[in-house]
Order: C-alpha cells, then structure tokens, then sequence
C-alpha cells in the first residue's frame, strides 16, 4: 500500500468519525465502514479466514 493509499484511508476514517452521532443504531453502518477501513489499514483480516470481514461478521 503506498503512502498515498494510506493517506485517503486514514482521511476517509476521520471523515466518517465526524459524521458519528453518539446513537449507536443510527452509527451502526458508519462503524462498520471505520471498521473494515481500519482492517484495511493494518493489513489485518480475522484469524482462520482468508475472507476479509467475513469471519467476524462485518
């Protein structure tokens, strides 16, 4: 991933942190979008899966 790619994720991510109202059902989807950017991010997928959020269900 380039520094560039790295860059839109993290700026998409604070993006969708100020959208956030504190009602969790009304943030359900918006947290899950911050979630699997962040996976993105770190590179990380759950373990036993070679599927990216399906194991943990996201």
């Amino acid at each position: 991933m380039t520094t560039e790619q790295k860059s839109a994720i993290e700026q998409e991510i604070d993006n969708l942190k100020g959208t956030l109202t504190g009602n969790m059902f009304q943030d359900m989807e918006t947290r899950d979008q911050i979630h699997n950017l962040e996976m993105q991010l770190k590179g990380v997928k759950p373990m036993d899966s070679h599927f990216d959020c399906i194991g943990c269900g996201s």
